[in-house]
């Protein structure tokens, strides 16, 4: 399996579109650049839309895609048939050929799950992950989260010497702003609300939620073993607890009348 070339961390359902550099980033003092300069420099949603556009067509083009006949595509398309939109929001979803055990959404709508994600989680668990991403879309997470990454102080000249013009971005300023993107998070409350999407998002799709708390325990037992040290547990320490999330998920659905599986 290819090694991913800007890879993403979005472990356990957490973050927006952003890869994994090997490099640090020091996302305060760029939040801080962001507020600063979103005073002085405002963007359109069109303009927006550009540069996500723009982002994600980079990641498309870096990351080995799976063909549409592919074994991984053609389960992803079953079950994902008949998600076109959310919210307004057009949805597409690929799969990356890589390594790591991720999954992310970008504000376009558009879903990218990593191969090796895909080994690890059911149907079910699966269906949650995406439920789970598809709501930070609606919720609108990915596209704020996005906007502050875009408006760091690495990159908020570029744009605003445009006039937030999209294209405007070199494969270098596309990977500052991978880098912010990476450390970026959402806060324990839109986490909260996007677990309880993909709860009510396999609900209606007529599976069992208990998935949501099955696939943290999968997270939580690949954490164990990845050791203290490691990228994946470093990623986790930002996020909420997988153990309050799998407390909070198994509790509803027990509550609900569901059976674990």
């Amino acid at each position: 399996m290819k090694k991913i070339i800007a890879s993403i961390a979005i472990l356990a359902m957490a973050l927006i579109c952003a890869p994994r550099a090997s490099a640090q980033f020091n996302l305060k003092k760029a939040a801080d650049g962001a507020l600063k300069g979103a005073k002085a420099l405002t963007l359109t949603d069109a303009q927006m839309a550009a540069y996500v556009k723009e982002y994600i067509d980079w990641m498309d083009t870096h990351n080995e895609v799976c063909s549409e006949d592919h074994e991984y595509t053609q389960r992803l398309r079953r079950l994902t048939k008949g998600l076109d939109s959310v919210e307004g929001i057009p949805l597409n979803f690929k799969v990356y050929w890589v390594i790591d055990v991720n999954a992310f959404a970008c504000a376009d709508g558009s879903v990218r799950v990593f191969a090796a994600l895909m080994d690890q989680m059911t149907d079910d668990e699966l269906l949650g992950v995406i439920g789970h991403e598809i709501g930070h879309v609606a919720h609108k997470d990915s596209k704020k989260a996005f906007k502050t990454a875009l408006l760091t102080s690495a990159l908020k000249d570029a744009v605003g010497s445009t006039g937030g013009v999209a294209g405007a971005l070199s494969d270098s300023q596309l990977g500052s702003l991978s880098e912010a993107l990476v450390n970026s998070t959402y806060s324990q409350k839109q986490e909260k609300a996007a677990d309880d999407y993909g709860y009510e998002f396999l609900k209606s799709h007529g599976k069992n939620p208990w998935a949501m708390a099955l696939s943290f325990e999968k997270l939580k037992a690949l954490q164990g073993e990845a050791g203290s040290n490691s990228k994946l547990n470093q990623l986790f320490s930002s996020h909420p607890d997988l153990d309050t999330r799998i407390k909070r998920m198994s509790e509803r659905a027990t509550k609900e009348g569901f059976t674990r599986p």
